[in-house]
């Protein structure tokens, strides 16, 4: 079994989740964006570089971070949101470039739902992925790039809407109206599963295989957000009454047939 892993990318899952197979006995270190988040954490106990992927190339300790590595974990925000116009595949392709002149061959990459459109409605890993918008297309371009790469054995995983901890989507809703959408199935995953489901990868050393990381429950979002919001008392978001359109529900094959997982949460 393969002991020794890095995270790219020690955020609000990559953190946790090292803390976590620190304690099932890996040895762990991992990245950050700073140097003081790195002196921090490495008081306890994750050996901490930081690194910044920029579209010129990598600036940091990056074969410290690569060195004495057996599964690398991939877990870099593309900050694709923020409309930056920032190239996430080019900061990737350095990246790549980088890990080429290591030993590692085994490789986790975090990705997102995102890189399905909505137009494709029901999918699970069996379905090609058809992007429409930029953000989508570039995750799928980074996908490619390390799960085609010769001397790499990548496993992607394609988290949906991420909650837990202090993190929950209701709240940047509350009190809103004539929010759109209202018909759609949620498509989320919490801390937990995550952490569970990353863990289980490394553990069974499931290399090479695409996984939909997302819960199997699909509530509306109308349905979904008003409970949430309830539950926190909290104002309800109000959806506007829309007609039904075609979205995108995101459901998992792999996560059973190949690691036999089981959720710890439910929605």
């Amino acid at each position: 079994m393969s002991k020794r892993i890095t995270i790219a990318g020690l955020g609000w899952l990559g953190l946790p989740l090292a803390h976590h197979l620190k304690t099932l006995g890996y040895k762990v270190k991992g990245s950050v964006t700073s140097k003081d988040k790195a002196h921090t954490i490495s008081k306890t106990g994750i050996r901490t570089c930081a690194l910044l992927f920029g579209e010129q190339g990598i600036t940091g300790a990056i074969k410290t971070l690569l060195d004495d590595t057996e599964v690398l974990l991939i877990m870099i925000p593309p900050g694709l949101r923020r409309n930056t116009g920032a190239d996430y595949a080019l900061k990737m392709s350095h990246f790549v470039k980088a890990i080429a002149q290591t030993d590692i061959t085994k490789i986790v990459l975090v990705s997102s739902i995102s890189v399905y459109d909505d137009s494709q409605g029901l999918v699970t890993e069996r379905e090609v992925p058809k992007p429409q918008l930029r953000a989508g297309k570039q995750l799928f371009e980074v996908e490619q790039l390390f799960f085609n790469a010769p001397e790499l054995e990548t496993t992607i995983i394609r988290f949906g809407g991420l909650f837990g901890g202090n993190r929950n989507p209701v709240k940047f809703l509350v009190g809103r109206t004539n929010l759109h959408n209202g018909k759609a199935p949620v498509n989320l995953i919490h801390r937990d599963d995550c952490i569970g489901i990353l863990t289980e990868v490394v553990k069974q050393e499931a290399y090479g295989h695409i996984f939909n990381g997302v819960m199997p429950q699909h509530p509306t979002k109308e349905e979904y957000y008003q409970r949430q919001a309830e539950r926190l008392g909290l104002p309800l978001p109000e959806y506007e009454n829309a007609a039904e359109g075609i979205f995108k529900q995101v459901d998992s094959i792999n996560l059973e047939e190949v690691l036999g997982y089981t959720f710890k949460r439910k929605l």
